[in-house]
C-alpha cells in the first residue's frame, strides 16, 4: 500500500464532530470527484474503497439520501475504482445548494465562505480535498504533497486555506487540471496533523529523523575520508622531500629537530601530524610538528631549485 492509501485509509475512518464539519467535508469531496448532471444527479468516482465508503457514509448522515455504488474494473490498468451515484430524488438540489456547490448562477468555482468559517471547518474541507485528490510521495523519498482540481478558483482557496493555517503552498495547471502542491517535510507535517493523519504523521516524522541521522552520518564520514585522503597526500609529500634529501645529502645533513622529524615520518608513514607527535620524545604539538615539516619541504625545495643535483 502506498502512503498516499495509508493516508486516506486513516482519514476515511474519521466522523467529524459536528454537521458543519460534515459537510465542509463532503462538499470538497464532491467538488474535486463529482459530476453533476441536467436532471440533478450526482457522480462520484474515485479508486480507494475507504473513500467510496466515506463519501456514502457522509451523504447519508448529512443529507439522507439515498445512493448507488458500483465497482468497475479498468482493463488497461487492472484496478477497480468506485461509481457512488446519488440518483435525483427530493432533497438533492437542496442539499448541492446548501453544499456551496450550486446557486442561481450556475455551479460555483471557489470555495464557499459559509462551509469554513471555524478552523474545524476548514480543516475539514481540506481533508475531503485531500480524500479525493489528494497525493503524498513516499517520505523515503523527498517530501510533496498535492492536492488535484478541476478550477484555478478552487485551487486559489485551497492555497488560502492552507495559508491560514501557516502552510505555505502553490498552484499550477497541469495536463488540464489544478495543482495545489507544497514541499517540504515541516508542511507536509502540518498538513497531516491538521486534517487528522495523525498516525501518519507520526510515521512520516520516524522516517524523516532516520534519514537526518543518516544524512549526518553519512556527511561525518564523507568528511573524514576526505580529511583522511588530504592527511595521506600531505604524508605522501613529506616523504617524497625527506627521501630526496637522505638520498641526496643524507639524514644527518638536517639539524636535529628535523632530523628526528624525518626518522618519525619514515617510520610512521600513514599517521597524522598529530599522532606523529605523539611519537616524539618529548611528544610535539601538532603546531610544532607541522612547523617542522614545512621547514624540510623548504629545504627540499631549495635543493632542486638549486640544482645541486644536476
Amino acid at each position: 500500500m502506498s502512503f498516499t492509501a495509508e493516508v486516506k485509509d486513516e482519514l476515511s475512518r474519521l466522523m467529524p464532530e459536528h454537521m458543519p464539519c460534515r459537510k465542509a467535508e463532503l462538499s470538497a469531496l464532491i467538488r474535486v470527484q463529482g459530476k453533476l448532471s441536467g436532471n440533478f444527479r450526482l457522480e462520484i468516482t474515485t479508486e480507494t474503497a475507504p473513500v467510496a465508503r466515506a463519501v456514502v457514509r457522509l451523504i447519508h448522515d448529512v443529507y439522507h439520501l439515498k445512493t448507488e455504488i458500483t465497482t468497475r474494473k479498468s482493463m488497461l490498468h487492472k484496478t477497480y475504482n468506485y461509481l457512488i451515484t446519488v440518483p435525483a430524488q427530493i432533497g438533492l438540489e437542496d442539499a448541492i445548494r446548501d453544499m456551496g456547490i450550486l446557486s442561481d448562477s450556475g455551479l460555483e468555482l471557489g470555495v464557499d465562505p459559509r462551509l469554513i468559517r471555524k478552523p474545524c471547518c476548514s480543516a475539514s474541507y481540506l481533508r475531503g480535498a485531500f480524500l479525493s485528490g489528494g497525493f503524498i510521495s513516499n517520505p523515503q523519498g523527498d517530501f510533496h504533497l498535492e492536492l488535484t482540481c478541476g478550477h484555478e478558483a478552487l485551487a486559489n482557496g485551497l492555497v488560502a486555506l492552507l495559508a491560514r493555517s501557516n502552510i505555505p503552498a502553490r498552484s499550477m495547471k497541469r495536463r488540464g487540471n489544478w495543482i495545489v502542491y507544497s514541499k517540504g517535510a515541516e508542511p507536509i507535517l502540518d498538513f497531516l496533523a491538521l486534517v487528522g493523519a495523525h498516525s501518519s504523521m507520526l510515521a512520516m516524522e520516524n522516517v524523516r529523523v532516520t534519514k537526518s541521522l543518516r544524512n549526518d552520518v553519512n556527511r561525518r564520514l564523507n568528511a573524514e575520508m576526505a580529511n583522511q585522503a588530504k592527511s595521506i597526500d600531505a604524508a605522501m609529500e613529506q616523504l617524497r622531500a625527506i627521501r630526496l634529501l637522505v638520498e641526496k645529502r643524507g639524514i644527518d645533513s638536517l639539524p636535529p629537530a628535523l632530523r628526528e622529524l624525518a626518522r618519525l615520518r619514515l617510520s610512521h608513514p600513514d599517521v597524522s601530524l598529530r599522532e606523529l607527535g605523539e611519537y616524539a620524545k618529548p611528544p610535539l604539538s601538532k603546531a610544532a610538528v607541522y612547523h617542522r615539516v614545512r621547514r624540510i619541504d623548504a629545504i627540499a625545495k631549495e635543493y632542486l631549485e638549486s640544482g645541486e643535483d644536476n
